[in-house]
């Protein structure tokens, strides 16, 4: 399979694995992933995702130009068709792009070598990013006469000061893990890819012991006020935060805190 799933209490570990290719993306793996994400989605149980690469050399270094190269039909064509005709006609991106999929649990990217092009925006799709010190980043689409199709660069200004980010659209230059962590396009960079998966696990399960209702409503807002003035975020977040007042988790909450205890979520 060129992605894997594996399942560890409320913990998914979704593995791009194509290292022969530096984990590229062709349309298999592009719909396999997307089956992954979707099975997160919809399973109570499982309370957030950790993308990682197989190997050691790369999380994903974007397309596989070798497969995405050649397109059926002309853009006209392919524009107004469903995501998954399109991507057949040659308009693959549209698969890299998560946002149909209305994912509300986080996805912590943890970047073990290149992180490159599609690789990069399937990253910063990402609501946590980690990297393991050998890991190099970049959005190199213009030295090849092309520009980040999946919003790299919108995201990536979201991401990082616009001077860092345009410097990297413009120059396609790469950034180590350190000058990554720096800018704050990483929050940690560990030493290796062992502490890496060490420490995108306990990050996860972190996130797994929160009340899961809350969780989903932050991985909400966070992409829903982010082009909203301080007074309509504020109405956005007031509404999420009346949702959540009377809910059994948020009761437990409550209790656990004044009874100096862990909490015991339900989802409710």
């Amino acid at each position: 399979m060129p992605v894997t799933m594996e399942i560890q209490g409320a913990v998914a570990r979704i593995t791009l694995d194509r290292p022969e290719a530096l984990n590229a993306l062709n349309l298999d793996s592009l719909r396999v992933l997307r089956a992954c994400l979707v099975e997160v989605r919809d399973r109570r149980e499982i309370r957030t995702a950790i993308i990682t690469g197989g190997g050691n050399r790369a999380f994903c270094v974007g397309a596989d130009l070798k497969s995405t190269r050649e397109s059926s039909a002309s853009y006209a064509e392919s524009l107004f068709l469903e995501n998954e005709a399109a991507a057949d006609a040659g308009l693959y991106i549209r698969l890299m792009d998560l946002s149909d999929l209305d994912l509300r649990k986080p996805l912590i990217a943890a970047v073990n070598g290149h992180c490159l092009g599609g690789g990069l925006e399937l990253a910063l799709q990402c609501s946590l990013r980690i990297a393991s010190s050998n890991a190099s980043f970049g959005l190199p689409e213009a030295v090849v006469g092309s520009i980040p199709a999946v919003s790299g660069l919108h995201r990536l200004l979201r991401a990082v000061p616009s001077a860092h980010a345009m410097q990297m659209a413009l120059t396609g230059q790469r950034i180590d893990a350190l000058h990554a962590s720096v800018i704050g396009l990483v929050s940690e960079v560990v030493d290796s890819q062992e502490q890496l998966v060490e420490r995108s696990f306990e990050l996860a399960e972190r996130i797994a012991c929160a009340a899961p209702l809350a969780i989903q409503a932050l991985q909400s807002l966070s992409t829903q006020t982010a082009h909203l003035s301080d007074r309509d975020a504020q109405r956005l977040t007031e509404l999420y935060w009346g949702v959540l007042r009377d809910t059994e988790d948020r009761l437990e909450g409550r209790a656990a805190f004044s009874e100096k205890r862990s909490p015991q979520y339900q989802g409710r």
